[in-house]
């Protein structure tokens, strides 16, 4: 290089840095009023600095014609592996967003209509089978987003790892179910209001909430994230209270003085409702009701160490869930009696809760209010983690090429503006509350993505397996991993078997939920397996893609890596294993699973 260019880059770097130190100043000066006010208008601007390891289309080896001219592979590993978001989660941060985005209305709500499908028994049974497949499948999703904590996570693991036809159905089937549940959460919340008022319109209580969750998501991703920790920390002091009052109304402490419960209703009406079926419907609830612990994974390119976060987050999340779920649902078991009518027929959410409705028979007044404001913060946290989840997903989307570029956009508050704005515009349906056929509506609108949970655990379960097959086969082992799943293969394997029968017991449940064939019942449900069949075969005639999968050979299983010291690594790695040798045996099993 001459002297001549050295100085030319030289003087750009100091006018760079000149201009980034003016702007950062801006907003110092000035009343407090112009400060803050230019603080916000500045936050919608693009990041003053790219980070280092960003895709630079401008960069001499990859211009902007060769950018045009990735496949969606090439784009998937390049563009996700460098992202302007901020790195400003922790570990209870992550937890508390996925927390947020799986308790809510599935155990506060739905839990009512799963006891009266199945029973007390089947609860117990299928949340302890579906626990299982969701440990399977978030230890597997732990490897990966630590190995690869890049944008958009098990979205973009897919179009990597599987098929980028795959990864484009998954991935708009995932987004259309974030998309959707917004307007759904926000009507719900408006249902809840009925419980104390029902002669106000709809409406106006959407707006309200729909004001409150925009103005959570202009926030900076570190104070949404405390947001969602206010919230969920509120549910999960709420579940703790109902683990006590529970064990006190089963033991005969309730003020009616219908003495001592026990597991009456477990012997009368009985322990199972509807035979097989119905324990085959609840797996499927049970299933459902998982559905958002895999946020951790949207979250890995915006977490500041995910070798210790990740790991601990998964696993720490996925038992404080199981536990929740299988504890509280036991109690509702004995507390409340399958056959009881108040479960599938009410003006209001509250009035369909089993929570309520144990609190109601054991004469306890007031409570059921309480128990109400839960029900609508759960809601409204769910609302809250839509936006996050669907956001995300969609700058993902963008970054891989399969969705409008301008969707990638990331502000300087580490926000993906645009996709964060076309999230809240679909939330704008949730105004059709005051509609006399809404619920027809929603019900068609949750068909396009019924099973876009199922099918993104299936895609993380099968992204590990063919992950772990690329290492074998280009001549590498787990050594270089920084985080190794808890048994491999195996238990991603027993993951997509799982996922597999969950969608067959769904399939037959949808289509005989009584006697004989129902199509409309079938639709409702499993609509969604069309669209997803229908995002892949558009893509592969779109693409001209004709492979079914990525050869394990062909894999780029390098890029988005996090870079670390492979040498440090081993080191830390043996000092860990060292240190852990010389733990109490409870210590070492608590370190190990949790």
């Amino acid at each position: 290089m001459s002297l001549k260019s050295s100085s030319s880059i030289s003087s750009q770097e100091q006018h760079h840095q000149q201009q980034q130190q003016q702007e950062e100043a801006a907003p110092l000066m000035g009343s407090s009023s112009t400060r803050m006010w230019t603080q916000f208008k500045d936050s919608f601007k693009p990041p003053l600095e790219t980070s280092p390891n960003s895709f630079d289309p401008t960069n001499s080896n990859v211009n902007t014609k060769d950018q045009s001219q990735l496949t969606d592979i090439e784009k998937a590993a390049i563009n996700s592996s460098s992202t302007a978001m901020k790195q400003d989660l922790t570990l209870r941060h992550l937890m508390m967003i996925a927390i947020g985005g799986s308790v809510g209305t599935g155990l506060f709500v739905n839990s009512g209509s799963a006891l009266s499908a199945g029973g007390p028994a089947a609860l117990v049974i299928s949340w302890c089978i579906i626990g299982t497949m969701m440990f399977a499948t978030a230890v597997a999703l732990g490897e990966l987003c630590v190995t690869f904590p890049v944008t958009g996570g098990f979205t973009t693991y897919a179009t990597r790892f599987i098929d980028p036809s795959f990864g484009f159905a998954m991935g708009w089937n995932y987004a259309l179910q974030w998309l959707i549940l917004l307007p759904l959460e926000l009507v719900a919340a408006a249902i809840t209001i009925k419980y104390w008022r029902d002669d106000i319109n709809s409406d106006v209580w959407v707006a309200v909430f729909f004001a409150f969750i925009f103005v959570l998501n202009m926030l900076d991703v570190k104070y949404y994230a405390e947001s969602e920790v206010i919230l969920s920390v509120t549910k999960i002091v709420a579940i703790v209270g109902f683990f006590i009052l529970g064990i006190v109304l089963i033991c005969g402490g309730a003020p009616n003085g219908q003495g001592y419960i026990g597991a009456k209703y477990w012997y009368h009406p009985g322990a199972f409702s509807n035979g097989f079926k119905g324990v085959c419907s609840v797996f499927v609830t049970a299933a459902f009701s998982f559905a958002g612990t895999e946020l951790i994974g949207m979250s890995a390119a915006e977490t500041s160490n995910p070798r210790e976060t990740i790991p601990r987050a998964v696993k720490q999340t996925f038992w404080l869930v199981t536990c929740f779920y299988l504890v509280t649902l036991t109690l509702i078991g004995c507390l409340v009696p399958y056959n009881d009518e108040r479960l599938l027929n009410g003006s209001s959410y509250a009035s369909v809760s089993p929570f309520v409705i144990a609190i109601q028979n054991a004469g306890i007044s007031g409570l059921p209010s309480v128990m109400n404001v839960v029900i609508l913060i759960a809601i409204l946290s769910v609302a809250n983690s839509s936006v996050y989840a669907s956001s995300r997903v969609l700058a993902s989307l963008a970054d891989i090429g399969h969705a409008p570029s301008f969707l990638s956009y990331v502000d300087r508050t580490g926000r993906p503006l645009y996709a964060t704005f076309v999230t809240l515009f679909i939330g704008l349906l949730s105004f059709i509350a005051a509609y006399e056929k809404e619920d027809e509506v929603f019900l068609w609108l949750s068909a396009l993505s019924g099973l876009s949970t199922i099918f993104a655990w299936l895609s993380i379960c099968i992204s590990h397996v063919r992950f772990r097959r690329a290492l074998k086969v280009q001549g590498r082992n787990t050594d270089e991993l920084t985080y190794v799943a808890k048994g491999g293969v195996w238990v991603s394997s027993y993951g997509i078997v799982l996922n597999f029968l969950v969608l067959i017991g769904q399939f037959w449940v949808a289509l005989f939920p009584r006697s004989e064939a129902d199509a409309k019942s079938f639709f409702e449900v499993y609509l969604s397996l069309a669209i997803f069949v229908a995002f892949y075969v558009a893509h592969k005639v779109w693409k001209r893609n004709w492979i079914l999968f990525i050869r394990a050979k062909d894999m780029d299983i390098d890029t988005g890596r996090k870079i670390v010291d492979m040498d440090l690594l081993k080191e830390e790695i043996l000092s860990e294993k060292l240190r852990m040798a010389e733990m109490p045996f409870y210590k070492r099993f608590f370190h190990t699973w949790c």
